[in-house]
């Protein structure tokens, strides 16, 4: 009587561990789904936005620079505030305030605009941190795979987002506010698909232990180029999201058409985020991968400022087959060059503070820039440079260790 009660409970505990382990996996994705998406739907519409609003380009850069900002002043206390209320309560509260700064950015005035925008940072910024500790934590045996995963979710929506954000505004009554607006629904059907994941709640310890750690990895040269390969990649993407339309606008190319452009981009880098963190996990280290990718940034730009219009679609598709690649490797290196959950948290925090302060002042200085040289060729050359760059960074951050040896 006692064997098949023992066998029958037993099949009962891994049915409910299938469950879970598949919402899981399905919460992470749409967590993953609202880390790009509020933010690459803007970049298409900044001429509109521009125009609505009577704004120059500068502070239209600022648009896009604001959650950059917003990042660099919270990803350092993401870590803390995980191990206070747990990475799964951090989580669904920051998907509320996403949605709450998705509504607000969207009633269409200059204040709510940045107010809202504010919110919509700081609240990817907790998803950012803790999303590559958690997978840590729940997929310690399948962290490439699951690094994948999550990427292909948030380029997959970010593109799809670049691509009908025109398209949304030209209908009638919705103007840029309304297509800016309707990623709430996204963020809300989050927020009810983490629902579960609170009954399953748990705090990391906090002691003498995690700070020691915490101060070592900031006398770390690996952490050090760890974060500056993070805000390179950064600098370069948030640049490309906010100006790559206007750019092939001047090219030529009507709203419409850039915008796609702008999504063929974000198309292009879906394989490779998901190729590129098994590949960086199987690899001693990953220094040959950031080189080849600094070579398809550096195509990408030379091709962009030197092609009268034919090619156009492959120098965009090579800046987002590198742009997916260092994306990539910047969200393994966090877990690469870590020991523990905790350690890939705080490395993920540090990283992510400075490298999108770095990455902040990408659109912005680009935005003044192009106001000052009347022309987008000094801004391509100078994103060219950054590309050779990068390689050097990544030559270290690349390197097999640990942050904290």
């Amino acid at each position: 009587m006692g064997e098949p009660q023992v066998i029958e409970s037993s099949q009962q505990a891994k049915t409910k561990i299938r469950w879970h382990t598949a919402l899981l996996v399905i919460g992470i994705l749409f967590i993953g789904a609202n880390l790009r998406a509020p933010l690459t739907s803007v970049g298409p519409l900044v001429p509109a936005i521009r125009d609505g609003l009577g704004i120059s380009n500068a502070i239209a850069g600022t648009i896009t620079t604001v959650p950059l900002l917003a990042f660099a002043f919270l990803s350092l206390f993401a870590p803390r505030l995980s191990r206070r209320f747990g990475m799964e309560l951090t989580l669904f509260v920051s998907l509320l305030v996403l949605a709450a700064g998705i509504v607000i950015r969207s009633s269409g005035g200059v204040s709510t605009l940045f107010a809202g925008t504010v919110l919509i940072g700081l609240a990817i910024a907790i998803g950012n941190v803790l999303l590559p500790g958690f997978i840590k934590q729940h997929f310690a045996e399948r962290i490439g795979v699951m690094t994948g995963v999550y990427s292909v979710s948030m380029n997959l929506c970010g593109a799809i987002a670049s691509g009908i954000s025109v398209p949304l505004s030209s209908i009638a009554g919705f103007g840029w506010s309304g297509a800016l607006s309707v990623w709430a629904v996204l963020a809300a059907i989050a927020v009810i698909l983490w629902l579960p994941q609170l009954r399953h709640q748990r705090k990391q310890s906090t002691g003498a232990a995690g700070t020691r750690k915490s101060g070592r990895l900031w006398r770390s040269r690996l952490a050090w180029h760890v974060t500056l390969y993070m805000g390179l990649q950064s600098f370069m993407f948030y640049v490309v999201i906010t100006w790559l339309p206007d750019i092939l606008q001047q090219k030529g190319l009507d709203a419409d058409a850039a915008g796609w452009m702008l999504s063929i981009m974000q198309f292009a880098v879906l394989p490779f985020t998901f190729i590129v963190p098994i590949l960086a996990g199987r690899m001693k280290d990953q220094r040959g991968m950031a080189v080849i990718t600094s070579a398809l940034f550096i195509t990408g730009y030379a091709g962009i400022l030197l092609d009268d219009g034919l090619l156009l679609p492959l120098w965009i598709i090579f800046i987002g087959i590198g742009a997916g690649s260092a994306f990539s490797l910047s969200m393994m290196f966090y877990t690469l060059r870590t020991k523990n959950v905790q350690e890939a948290a705080q490395l993920s925090g540090m990283a992510q503070a400075f490298g999108y302060l770095l990455a902040s002042v990408g659109p912005v200085f680009v935005g003044w820039l192009h106001d000052f040289t009347h022309s987008w060729t000094i801004p391509l050359v100078m994103l060219a440079a950054v590309s050779a760059f990068i390689s050097v960074v990544g030559m270290s951050a690349g390197k097999k260790g640990y942050v904290t040896d």
